[in-house]
């Protein structure tokens, strides 16, 4: 893949949180820390969040971060968890959590386990945005893939344009927000981009 795409990525979430005003953000499935690093630097914030289940990802963002684990920033906090539940989630210290992103995450939960992280995200948390990006498979043969392969080997999925539109208009009508559609990447005349993004905007 391009590695410009990755670039364009971040770009395009941090545009929605620029634009949300979003004070309280967490990255669910930060990773080595890299949009993160991006995210510390808007001001708007005032407390960001990042989890993860792998220890030694999560050790990565700490050091990309600076973070003094005897002395962390109040500003950020960055811990291992689950998608499946808030136990990493302290509502009096973190307060109420008003964006949420998922960078290319999405597509490495294990399909039984979507419901419970919907639940968990949109239930539980409920933040006023959400903003998710993941590759469009449609988009796979551009990149010289074969129909069967797909593009990390931790990727339990990879969904066409009318199957992610599928399941986040489901999860949009199920807790009342709007789902709203970007294309990230080239642009395909039929084939679409190489990466899909949603915002769901909360209705309440």
């Amino acid at each position: 893949m391009p590695t410009d795409l990755h670039q364009q990525r971040i770009d395009a979430v941090l545009h929605e949180i620029r634009q949300s005003g979003a004070r309280r953000v967490v990255d669910l499935g930060c990773g080595n820390g890299e949009l993160l690093v991006w995210l510390r630097e808007l001001k708007q914030i005032t407390r960001l969040i990042g989890i993860d289940i792998d220890a030694t990802a999560l050790t990565e963002a700490r050091h990309a971060l600076n973070i003094d684990l005897l002395n962390p920033p109040a500003q950020l906090k960055v811990c291992r968890g689950s998608f499946e539940n808030t136990d990493w989630y302290a509502k009096g210290v973190d307060g109420e959590i008003d964006a949420a992103i998922m960078l290319e995450t999405i597509e490495h939960i294990e399909p039984g386990r979507l419901s419970r992280v919907e639940e968990t995200l949109f239930g539980v948390l409920k933040p006023a945005l959400i903003v998710i990006t993941t590759p469009n498979k449609e988009y796979n043969p551009i990149h010289g893939m074969a129909d069967h392969e797909i593009r990390h080997p931790g990727h339990y999925f990879e969904w066409t344009r009318a199957q992610f539109r599928s399941w986040c208009e489901g999860v949009a009508g199920r807790h009342h927000y709007r789902a709203r559609y970007a294309d990230i990447g080239q642009l395909h005349p039929t084939l679409g981009s190489s990466t899909q993004m949603v915002c769901f905007e909360s209705d309440q």
